[in-house]
């Protein structure tokens, strides 16, 4: 597990939403240069001012490109300031740098925040030699050491930690509009291709019939009117929906009280008969917006591929803990029915998101059959 997570590291890309280049990074710039000759000035207790300000620059002048170029910035940075305290070293120097190179701490952070693994690694080992060649530079005891070591592992430390926190916020945005897709998928699905298929259907049975029977054709364009009159507001209805404002407040979802308006005449087939027993007083809007969908998905499956079906059944009773949705149609077997499309994965996702159970599958004897089973607080 070890070896796997040190492997995703060493492949880890270098993010993608790197800042440019901006008036605040040449600020800073500005004001440690400035803050650097102000120590060499009033500082008696400075190195030699060739490598203070050698130091100085390496260090302050990268800065604007630490995320862009986290690698080379800390090897320039880092590698100067390690020859300079080489030279401190070989040379018996006396006096300190400037505190403008504790900004290294700030390349430490951008190296791990904005560097990819490899880059944050090779950076790692530049620090870490810098570290001790600075511990002899200024004759450090084991504390001092210890203190330093902990300040820059904080800085890399706390630099990948806001890194896998934007990364994190990134993948739940991801997650957040995969969801909102889906949603509205089975939404489109579940209103307007009910009624795009009703158009179809009756269109088709005013092909079949406008020679013999004029007036069933009538009849026929008259339903596919109001089909395509109720298609229109539904999507209306759902772009509204996309387009206003999040706290817009908008129309209620159907539930199972407006199940019974699926019901049809024995004019249109196959008929559909609704049933509802049992008490839907207290029943959560989810679940009772889910019965309404699956209803009318069934009813649109069962007009599609039920072949010979002259009667679907719709029953849905409210019980104690749970409501059960039940459609039977009594179409022919011959043939199977079509394969399993966005519907049924629409309707199952619907019952599994409130905690509930879906079936849909032929009968022993004739026919499909669809039951749902939902809680009645739609807790998944």
């Amino acid at each position: 597990m070890a070896a796997n997570a040190l492997r995703s590291l060493w492949v880890e890309p270098r993010p993608a939403n790197a800042p440019p280049r901006g008036p605040r990074d040449w600020a800073l710039v500005a004001v440690l240069i400035c803050s650097t000759v102000l120590e060499a000035v009033l500082r008696e207790d400075m190195a030699p001012l060739p490598l203070l300000f050698i130091a100085a620059l390496a260090v302050v002048v990268p800065l604007p490109w630490r995320r862009t170029h986290p690698l080379v910035v800390t090897a320039v940075a880092f590698g100067t300031v390690t020859v300079v305290d080489t030279v401190r070293v070989l040379t018996e120097s006396p006096g300190t740098l400037p505190s403008s190179v504790a900004a290294t701490l700030v390349i430490a952070y951008a190296l791990f925040r904005w560097g990819s693994g490899r880059e944050a690694a090779g950076g790692l080992g530049i620090i870490l030699v810098w570290l001790a060649i600075t511990c002899v530079a200024e004759s450090t005891n084991v504390v001092e050491l210890v203190a330093g070591y902990a300040f820059f592992l904080f800085a890399a430390a706390l630099g990948a930690a806001i890194r896998y926190r934007a990364k994190v916020r990134v993948r739940d945005l991801d997650q957040a509009r995969a969801r909102e897709r889906e949603l509205l998928a089975r939404e489109l699905h579940d209103t307007v291709a009910h009624h795009v298929s009703g158009i179809a259907i009756q269109a088709q049975a005013g092909r079949a019939i406008a020679a013999s029977r004029p007036e069933r054709a009538a009849e026929a364009l008259a339903i596919i009117e109001d089909a395509a009159t109720r298609t229109l507001t539904e999507l209306r209805a759902i772009v509204g929906v996309l387009r206003a404002p999040p706290d817009t407040g908008f129309a209620p979802q159907p539930g199972v009280a407006e199940v019974e308006q699926l019901a049809t005449d024995g004019h249109t087939r196959p008929r559909v008969a609704v049933t509802l027993s049992g008490e839907f007083d207290d029943l959560s809007p989810a679940v009772g917006a889910a019965i309404y969908r699956l209803a009318q998905e069934s009813i649109t499956n069962a007009r599609r591929h039920a072949r010979h079906a002259t009667q679907v059944t719709v029953a849905v009773t409210g019980d104690a803990d749970r409501v059960r949705l039940t459609i039977d149609d009594d179409g022919s077997a011959a043939g199977g029915r079509a394969p399993a499309g966005y519907g049924l994965v629409g309707m199952r996702e619907r019952a599994c998101l409130l905690g509930g159970t879906f079936h849909a599958g032929p009968t022993a004897e004739r026919g499909w059959r669809v039951e749902a089973v939902l809680p009645r607080t739609g807790t998944p």
